[in-house]
């Protein structure tokens, strides 16, 4: 949705596509935001408790049944085994994901990760899908007066041109950009604690090639999964900016993560898109603003 600053006060029950990489701020605004009447809407918890929940189990189960005790108390059921995903905490739908690379230290051979890789992304466009649903419970259910939407880093790598425009239709998008000072401490922050990632297949297949031309190798099983995961992100980074931007510009509005820094309550976050709408200084969408 575009607004004006008048608008946007008076939208009675606002939700907020909250945009960009990992690490620039947006489970640290839903967090706060949830302490003052914010529902918050975690796509990755979505994924992992609905949509993948199924796949993580079979995962656990499959390595659960090398184990003789562990197979015999499966087959007679008497253990059951849940995925304890947290808001907080998605490491079942990461660990679910997985590396890219040699089996032996860890990663997944090309055939198996390109799997995970595409439920990852039809699940993620079934978790964007079910927001305009979550916003409705968000108030009929757990009397909440607004959301906020706090979508994957990979949301811009989707190609899926409905999910845009029915987050457009139902929340204001917010990316947060990461000014060019600070991309050198992100991108080493990643490096530092390399996780799994989404990667759009024509860009796996390019980095991949890249990579193995650069360390002199043959084949994805010779490959170290966290170097590689190191030697892509920078390049993820830059490849996604471009993505975002072409969302933000015609569909919603630009912040900086200096400025989500710097948000410590509900009160200053609204001070921030409001800024935000006025820089754009966009007309208002009347008839959604209910």
């Amino acid at each position: 949705m575009k607004f004006k600053v008048d608008a946007f006060r008076g939208w009675r029950h606002k939700c907020i596509t909250l945009l960009g990489m990992s690490g620039v701020g947006k489970t640290h605004l839903s967090e706060m935001l949830r302490r003052h009447d914010w529902f918050h809407y975690s796509g990755d918890y979505r994924i992992g408790t609905r949509y993948l929940n199924e796949h993580i189990l079979d995962l656990i189960k499959a390595r659960a049944m090398r184990d003789p005790f562990l197979r015999d108390l499966l087959r007679r059921d008497w253990i059951a085994i849940h995925n304890n995903i947290k808001v907080t905490d998605l490491g079942p739908v990461l660990s679910f994901v997985g590396k890219l690379g040699n089996p032996e230290l860890g990663g997944l051979p090309l055939g198996e990760f390109s799997r995970r890789q595409a439920l990852y992304r039809e699940a993620e466009i079934a978790a964007m899908l079910d927001v305009p649903d979550f916003v409705h419970k968000a108030q009929a259910i757990y009397n909440y007066a607004h959301l906020v939407n706090d979508v994957g880093g990979s949301l811009c790598e989707l190609d899926e041109p409905r999910v845009i425009e029915l987050l457009a239709r139902h929340s204001l998008i917010l990316y947060i950009r990461v000014p060019e000072e600070d991309e050198i401490k992100l991108i080493e922050r990643a490096q530092a604690d390399p996780k799994p990632l989404y990667y759009r297949p024509d860009f796996l297949r390019a980095a991949i090639k890249d990579y193995l031309s650069l360390q002199g190798l043959h084949y994805v099983a010779e490959v170290d999964p966290n170097d590689f995961t190191r030697w892509v992100f920078p390049r993820l980074f830059h490849s996604r900016v471009p993505r975002y931007e072409a969302i933000a510009r015609p569909h919603g509005y630009t912040v900086s993560s200096e400025d989500v820094a710097r948000v410590r309550d509900e009160q200053d976050f609204l001070q921030l898109v409001e800024s935000a709408i006025a820089q754009t200084g966009a007309p208002a969408a009347a008839s959604e603003t209910q």
